[in-house]
C-alpha cells in the first residue's frame, strides 16, 4: 500500500476522532454548519462536528447565581442608599440565548443593574424595608419578560443588602427609642386605668359594709406589727372625720 495512502487513512481517522465531541448532560451544543444556524441544539452525549464546516458553541444550562454589583438608589422620599442583588437564572433556550444577542450573561447583568435602579427608586425607604418579598417578586417579573425573548429564565430575585448612611441610621434609631417609650406610656396608662377600675369596684363593696372597712383596718395594722417598727400611725376611718365635721358645723350654726 503505498505510504500517501496510509497517510490519507490516518489522517482520516484523526478528522474522524476530532470531530467526536461529548456534551455533559447540562451542556447543549448550538451548531453553525457554513455559517447557518442548525435547528436543534444537540447533545447531551456524543455528537459529530465536522470542522470547518460546523462551529460548535457550547451552553451551560444550569442554574447560575448573579450577583449585581451595589447600585446608588435614590428613595421616593429621597433617602440615597446602596443596594445590592442575587439574580437566579439559566438559559431555557441556547440557539436563541447564542443567535439572539451578543452576550447574554452581560446583557442579562445590565437589565439587572437597570432595573434593580428602576423599582426601587419608585418605593419609599419604609416600604422597601418592610416588603422585601413584594419588591424581589416584581424585579424578577420585569427581568424574566427583558431576558425571556434570547432565551433565558429569571427564576428568583433576591435584594442582599441595604446600606443606610449614618444620619439615616441615628434617625431610624430615635424614631425606635419614641416608639418604645410611647408603648411604654400607653400600657402605664393602661395600667392606671385598670387600677382606678379595680379600686373603685373595692370601694363600692367596703361601702356597703361598714364593719368590713374595721376589718380592712385591722389587717393593716397586723401588716405593720410584722415589720417591727415602733412607730403605728392608726389611720382614722374618713366617715368619722366627715362625721365629727359635720358636728362642728351644726355646734357653729347654733
Amino acid at each position: 500500500m503505498p505510504i500517501f495512502a496510509i497517510a490519507a487513512v490516518v489522517i482520516v481517522f484523526l478528522y474522524i476522532v476530532n470531530s467526536i465531541k461529548i456534551l455533559r448532560e447540562y451542556e447543549r451544543g448550538v451548531i453553525f454548519r457554513l455559517g447557518r444556524l442548525m435547528a436543534d441544539a444537540k447533545g447531551p452525549g456524543v455528537i459529530l462536528v465536522f470542522a470547518p464546516v460546523d462551529k460548535i458553541i457550547r451552553v451551560d444550562l444550569r442554574q447560575q447565581a448573579l450577583e449585581v454589583p451595589p447600585q446608588d438608589i435614590i428613595t421616593r422620599d429621597n433617602v440615597t442608599l446602596k443596594v445590592n442583588a442575587v439574580i437566579y437564572w439559566r438559559v431555557v433556550n441556547a440557539p436563541q440565548a447564542v443567535v439572539q444577542v451578543q452576550n447574554y450573561y452581560w446583557q442579562t447583568q445590565q437589565f439587572a443593574q437597570t432595573t434593580l435602579r428602576s423599582v426601587l427608586g419608585e418605593v419609599e425607604l419604609d416600604e422597601l424595608l418592610a416588603h422585601r418579598d413584594k419588591l424581589n417578586a416584581r424585579i424578577q417579573s420585569i427581568l424574566d419578560q427583558h431576558t425571556a425573548p434570547y432565551g433565558v429564565k429569571v427564576s428568583n430575585v433576591e435584594v442582599k443588602q441595604v446600606d443606610l448612611p449614618e444620619s439615616m441610621l441615628r434617625a431610624m434609631a430615635k424614631q425606635a427609642e419614641a416608639e418604645r417609650e410611647k408603648r411604654a406610656k400607653i400600657i402605664h396608662a393602661e395600667g392606671e386605668f385598670s387600677a382606678s377600675q379595680r379600686l373603685m369596684e373595692a370601694a363600692h363593696i367596703l361601702s356597703g359594709e361598714p364593719i368590713a372597712i374595721q376589718l380592712r383596718y385591722l389587717q393593716t395594722l397586723t401588716e405593720i406589727g410584722v415589720e417591727k417598727n415602733t412607730t403605728i400611725v392608726f389611720p382614722l376611718p374618713v366617715d368619722m372625720i366627715s362625721a365629727l365635721t359635720k358636728a362642728v358645723e351644726n355646734i357653729g350654726k347654733k
